[in-house]
């Protein structure tokens, strides 16, 4: 951050097929070694037969997904006086989208013994149905904001 002034945020760029900036942000996460080809194929495959088995649209299992795992709140390490403290704070809606792009690409990477495109469906479905690992991984955020 500069000392002086204002940093203004990039525009957004929109991915090739939906036209939706949160997809274009998902596939430059998912990219490993500047190789973004491969990663919107393993994206867009994952969505299209997540789409194919829940019988809706492919930009809408992927909406209804981010905001299922989206976190509402987390919590931060304060410090007063000699102790650290564990301060509850809300998150703001880029630093959710960022998180549960995170928590998504990194539950999909965990599985093995399938490809890349399948494993990213599977947690997609997860997420759209609220049930899964990533969805897990925010109800244990509320949890511990909660107590």
């Amino acid at each position: 951050m500069p000392r002086k002034g204002h940093v203004k945020p990039r525009e957004s760029q929109v991915d090739a097929v939906y036209s939706n900036p949160a997809i274009a942000k998902f596939i430059n996460c998912l990219m490993k070694k500047i190789k973004k080809s491969v990663a919107e194929k393993i994206m867009y495959g994952a969505m299209d037969i997540a789409a194919k088995r829940l019988n809706i649209e492919s930009a809408e299992v992927f909406e209804k997904a981010m905001t299922g795992v989206q976190p509402l709140v987390e919590v931060r390490p304060r410090r007063v006086g000699g102790a650290t403290y564990q301060v509850p704070v809300e998150v703001t809606p880029e630093r959710g989208q960022l998180l549960s792009i995170r928590w998504v690409i990194s539950y999909a990477r965990s599985k093995k013994g399938m490809p890349m495109s399948e494993r990213l469906m599977r947690e997609l479905m997860d997420a759209y149905k609220n049930e899964g690992s990533s969805i897990k991984k925010r109800e244990d955020t509320h949890k511990m904001a909660e107590a």
